[in-house]
C-alpha cells in the first residue's frame, strides 16, 4: 500500500498562516448539498501550499427530495457557516475566489433564491455549476492520484445530493504535469455521467431504523446500480475495466471514512488517508464492519462521528454499486476533489486562457468529450 503524495491541496505545512511575503492568495469555496467547504492557498512552485481551510457540515438538502425546497433550517445552517467562510476570505485578503453551489441549489425550487439571500448577506456570489463542470473539476483535483501506468480510470465523486463519475483514458495524452499546463475541459475525459444520488439523498429514501441489516444495505446497492446500469457511453473503456488495467479513485467524506476503518484509525488522519491503496475486498470488509455497527457504535467511531453516522453506510453503498458495475482490484481514495480542481483552474495561466478563448469563441467550440445520460 502506498504512502500518500504530495500533491496539490496536500501541501498543509503552512496551515493557520497567512502567505510569506506578497503572494498571492486564491480562494475555493464548495457548497454541496452535505458540507460547506472553503481552501485558501497561494502557488508554491508547480503546485500550490493551502494557507487555510475550513469545513462545516451544514445539510442544505436535508428534506429537499421530500419537499423540493431547501428548509429556512438548512439554510440557516448553510448561510453561517458561509458568513464563516466570507471572513475568512477577507481576512486573507484573497485576489480571486470561486465560489460554486451544487446539486442541492441545483434541484431547490427556490435555489436561486437562496444565492440571492447569500449574496446580500455574506457578499459571496455563489455560481451553481453544472454536473458536467462538477465531474470536471473533481478530475482536476485527484490529477496527481491517478496512475498513469494504468489504461483507464473512474472517478467517483460521492456528493451529499448526487454523485458524479467520470471514466479517464490515461492513454489518450492530455494529463497536465502541473497546473501551469491546466485546464478542466482539455481533460482527458472518456465520459461522464451524474445521477441525482447521493449519500443525503439515498440515506433519506432509506431509513436506517434500530439497525442496520444486510437486506436494507443490499436495497440501497441495487437502487445505485439501476441508475448506473442503463449507461452505455463509457462501453468503450469496458474491455480495460474487465482486463484489471483500470482503477478507481473515490472522492468523498464517506469513503474516507471507509478508508479510515480500514486502517483502524483512532483519530481521522488526512495524511494517511489521501492517496491510500485499498483493494475491492478491503472496502466491502470496512463495510461489512460498519454494517455490524449500531449508529450510536458508528457515531463513536473517531472517524466517523455523528455527523456523518447515519451518512457513511449510504456512500458505501454507492461505492459497492459502482465496483460491481465496473469491477477494479484497485481503489484509491482521494480527501481531495472540488475545491482542489477550483484552486488549479484559478491558479493555471493556460487554463485562464483558454477559458477566455472558449468565452470568446463558445459558438464555435467542438463539443468537449464528456458526455452524461440525462
Amino acid at each position: 500500500m502506498s504512502e500518500a503524495p504530495r500533491a496539490p491541496g496536500a501541501m498543509r505545512n503552512g496551515l493557520g498562516r497567512s502567505g510569506s511575503g506578497d503572494s498571492p492568495l486564491y480562494g475555493a469555496l464548495d457548497l454541496g448539498t452535505n458540507n460547506c467547504r472553503l481552501l485558501i492557498a497561494t502557488p508554491a512552485g508547480r503546485s500550490f501550499r493551502v494557507v487555510e481551510a475550513y469545513s462545516r457540515i451544514v445539510r442544505l438538502g436535508e428534506g429537499l427530495t421530500q419537499s423540493g425546497r431547501l428548509s429556512e433550517a438548512a439554510m440557516e445552517r448553510a448561510l453561517a457557516a458561509l458568513k464563516v467562510s466570507a471572513e475568512k476570505v477577507r481576512r486573507r485578503r484573497v485576489i480571486k475566489l470561486k465560489a460554486i453551489a451544487t446539486q442541492a441549489c441545483r434541484m431547490a425550487e427556490n435555489g436561486q433564491e437562496f444565492i440571492d439571500r447569500v449574496a446580500e448577506e455574506t457578499g459571496l456570489r455563489l455560481q451553481i455549476i453544472s454536473p458536467r463542470e462538477e465531474a470536471q473539476l473533481s478530475v482536476a483535483g485527484c490529477l496527481n492520484l491517478l496512475d498513469r501506468g494504468a489504461d483507464a480510470a473512474l472517478v467517483v465523486d460521492v456528493g451529499g445530493g448526487s454523485t458524479e463519475l467520470s471514466w479517464v483514458d490515461l492513454k489518450a495524452g492530455g494529463l497536465p504535469p502541473d497546473l501551469t499546463r491546466f485546464a478542466p475541459g482539455r481533460l482527458p475525459i472518456r465520459a461522464w455521467l451524474s445521477i441525482p444520488i447521493g449519500v443525503v439523498t439515498l440515506a433519506e429514501r432509506f431509513p436506517e431504523g434500530e439497525a442496520a441489516t444486510e437486506g436494507w444495505f443490499r436495497a440501497m446497492v441495487e437502487t445505485v446500480k439501476a441508475e448506473l446500469a442503463a449507461f452505455r457511453r463509457a462501453d468503450p473503456l469496458r474491455e480495460v475495466f474487465d482486463a484489471d488495467r483500470a482503477h478507481l479513485i473515490g472522492t468523498s467524506g464517506a469513503i474516507t471514512s471507509l478508508a479510515g476503518m480500514h486502517l483502524g484509525l483512532r483519530r481521522y488522519d488526512r495524511s494517511r488517508v489521501d492517496g491510500i491503496w485499498m483493494t475491492r475486498e478491503e472496502c466491502d470488509a470496512a463495510a461489512g464492519l460498519l454494517l455490524n455497527l449500531s449508529p450510536r457504535e458508528r457515531a463513536d467511531q473517531p472517524c466517523i462521528g455523528p455527523d456523518r453516522a447515519d451518512l457513511v453506510l449510504a456512500g458505501a453503498a454507492i461505492l459497492q454499486a459502482v465496483q460491481e458495475l465496473w469491477p477494479c482490484t484497485r481503489v484509491r481514495v482521494a480527501d481531495r476533489g472540488l475545491r482542489e480542481g477550483i484552486l488549479m483552474s484559478l491558479m493555471s495561466p493556460d487554463g485562464g486562457a483558454r477559458r477566455r478563448r472558449r468565452r470568446r469563441n463558445r459558438r464555435a467550440s467542438p463539443a468537449p468529450q464528456a458526455e452524461a445520460a440525462e
